[in-house]
């Protein structure tokens, strides 16, 4: 075997073993010997593989290598004794090793890189949101006293509040798409304390597909509840255009609540109460609104979070629904209108659902529909597996501001066999609200 700019070497043949003759010209002719350095490091490399997975290896990994020079290579390969030392051997050093293996892992590690962002990019973006996000400024949360039995007088004193003669009316306000089991508990649970509940549905969701009027073709259910119901329909052409924004179809139909709002009986001085359908303040709330004089003009109201059902406890952390003090200037929103919050003060139960098609619907029309990043996340089986065990619907991360809080929820949403203080519609309704309680877990598909 001969090498340019080299002598002769022979050695007797050894079976399987195997050695390489390369002979390279560089096109710009500077000389042969970086590339002959860079294709000896390559067989040592894969030297440890077997047969011909070895020789196949390492041909490939020169061929990457010296694709980034402009350079002819030829590689002939034959079967003679692996103990010749070749004359490349002298040449290979220690820093050309290591240039080659970064290279090598460089080669490796994009593809994976470019993989993961396209693929996990919103994930990646939540993990590392305590670099590059700051928490919201903390609430001044108002300390909620509570027991049965106690007379509202009293109440309002341990919140530092005085009593009112009469109580005031309480308006509650929300937008409607398709939670008719939580609406329903909803009503029944705060009819004897709200004067009316206004209530506004679309023809179109937030990401513009055609949906029907859930609640219109459902109003019989809701027949105790008839006249204090204060119904709105926002009709608008359908348009799922792909690109198209939610939030501003959100925003438009939030303010058609307003107006409707305005058309209720509202007056200055009455309680609004602003929240979604699955936000819902409990009866002791509303009570304190309604009979306490000092309360303050705007307040949010922190809800014990729940995820599919009440089986699910989350966290506290909901707090974007709110109660105000109606004035000319009040507008309905569902954003951070104030520091002040008071504590404990209903149930937020998000997704809770008894049927498999009203997650799908969910899904795929509310403003976050873009986190189905793939057609599997709709799967039915997909979807009572996940509902079962607590798991993220959309396989996303915590939303949290410190990694400690993101590892500590990171995983399924623990279990609760408790079913205690929570709303007494449900409980009185066990059986047809089963779904909704420790151990119901199991959906129908239709």
């Amino acid at each position: 075997m001969e090498e340019r700019g080299s002598q002769p070497a022979s050695k007797e043949s050894k079976g399987d073993d195997v050695d390489i003759n390369i002979d390279v010209t560089d096109q710009r002719g500077e000389g042969n010997l970086p590339l002959q350095k860079r294709a000896y490091f390559c067989f040592l490399f894969f030297d440890d593989l077997g047969g011909g997975g070895r020789r196949k290896l390492a041909v490939a990994a020169f061929l990457m290598i010296d694709s980034f020079s402009p350079s002819v290579v030829s590689l002939r390969m034959m079967q003679i004794d692996h103990g010749l030392k070749s004359p490349l051997a002298a040449m290979a050093n220690r820093k050309h090793h290591h240039k080659a293996l970064l290279l090598l892992l460089l080669l490796l590690l994009l593809p994976a890189f470019v993989f993961a962002v396209v693929f996990h990019g919103r994930k990646i973006s939540y993990f590392l949101r305590p670099i590059w996000d700051a928490p919201p400024r903390p609430f001044a949360r108002i300390t909620h006293y509570y027991a049965r039995d106690l007379p509202m007088n009293h109440l309002c004193h341990l919140h530092g509040w005085s009593s009112l003669p009469s109580p005031r009316q309480v308006f509650d306000a929300i937008l409607f798409s398709n939670e008719l089991d939580l609406l329903e508990i909803r009503y029944r649970e705060l009819a004897p304390f709200v004067d009316k509940f206004v209530i506004m549905e679309a023809n179109v969701t937030f990401t513009g597909d055609a949906k029907p009027l859930f609640f219109a073709d459902n109003l019989d259910r809701f027949e105790f509840a008839r006249s204090k119901i204060v119904h709105g329909t926002f009709l608008s052409q359908a348009d799922p255009i792909p690109g198209t924004d939610p939030f501003r179809l959100e925003a438009k139909q939030r303010v058609a609540l307003n107006s409707l709002l305005r058309t209720s009986g509202i007056g200055p001085g009455d309680v609004v109460i602003m929240a979604d359908a699955d936000e819902i303040p409990s009866p002791e709330t509303v009570e304190l609104l309604r009979w306490c004089d000092g309360v303050p003009p705007v307040m949010h109201l922190e809800l014990r979070h729940y995820t599919y059902s009440f089986e699910f406890p989350v966290d506290y952390s909901s707090w974007r629904a709110t109660a105000q003090l109606f004035h000319q200037g009040t507008r309905y929103r569902h954003s951070r209108q104030t520091d002040v919050m008071l504590a404990d003060a209903g149930w937020h139960c998000s997704f809770c659902f008894r049927e498999i098609e009203e997650f799908v619907f969910k899904m795929t029309a509310y403003s976050h529909a873009d986190r189905v990043r793939r057609p599997s996340f709709l799967d039915p089986s997909r979807i009572q597996r996940i509902i079962c065990k607590g798991d993220d619907l959309f396989d996303m991360l915590p939303e949290e501001y410190t990694f400690q809080e993101m590892i500590k929820k990171m995983g399924p949403t623990p279990k609760s066999a408790s079913a205690v203080h929570l709303p007494s519609y449900l409980l009185e309704n066990a059986d047809k609200f089963r779904f909704l309680l420790p151990g119901g877990c199991s959906r129908s598909k239709q």
